[in-house]
């Protein structure tokens, strides 16, 4: 035993499953549980993209203790950063998890520095409050190899901190919005400061 926590568990994208490798995910969560009954856990999950229902239902059926799936990015940037990917549907996956479990922690990220702007990047906020997303977190985005989309700039800290305050005032119950800020950073830490501001909020519901 490895005597963690907290866990996170990823996966690329499984297109060449009919289920996306949902079920795989599914089963890590049931084996974590055995193994480690008070580990929580979070999934990382791929945008099931063209996969049966069925698929997002055996992941949240699993019970992880926070499901992410991130955005990335403003709709308009789709076409060049995430060409595969389809902005309203995976605004449609974290809306129907919430639909299926309403205690399930939910959570999403973005990369900002990709040519998006202030606006953009508010409105897809607004958009994950109107699916119930629970946790944002907001990073720089920086280019991982030369045949990726290149950086359009480095976003400043207080423009940063400008959208953890919007995003705070928009009701999410967590905002992590820094240059350093990554989907997982901080996860275990995050996940209790998570479970507080629920209590603190709704009193534990």
């Amino acid at each position: 035993k490895l005597g963690l926590n907290h866990v996170v568990i990823t996966s690329v994208d499984r297109d060449d499953l009919e289920d996306g490798g949902a079920e795989h995910i599914a089963q890590t969560i049931r084996a974590v549980r055995r193994k480690n009954p008070g580990t929580t856990i979070e999934v990382l999950v791929p945008d099931f993209l063209r996969c049966p229902p069925s698929a997002l239902e055996a992941v949240v059926t699993a019970k992880p203790d926070v499901f992410n799936h991130n955005l990335e990015t403003v709709p308009g940037l789709y076409p060049e950063v995430r060409p595969g990917a389809r902005y309203f549907h995976s605004l449609r996956i974290l809306q129907r998890v919430k639909e299926l479990d309403p205690t399930m922690f939910t959570k999403s990220g973005i990369m900002v520095g990709l040519g998006e702007d202030r606006q953009g990047v508010l409105q897809v906020m607004d958009d994950m409050r109107s699916a119930d997303v629970d946790f944002l977190t907001v990073g720089q985005y920086l280019q991982p190899t030369p045949k990726h989309h290149a950086v359009a700039r480095f976003v400043t800290p207080e423009e940063f901190e400008g959208y953890r305050r919007a995003a705070v005032g928009k009701g999410f119950l967590m905002v992590s919005a820094t240059p350093l800020t990554r989907s997982s950073y901080h996860a275990g830490a995050d996940f209790e400061r998570l479970r507080a501001a629920r209590l603190a909020k709704f009193g534990g519901a």
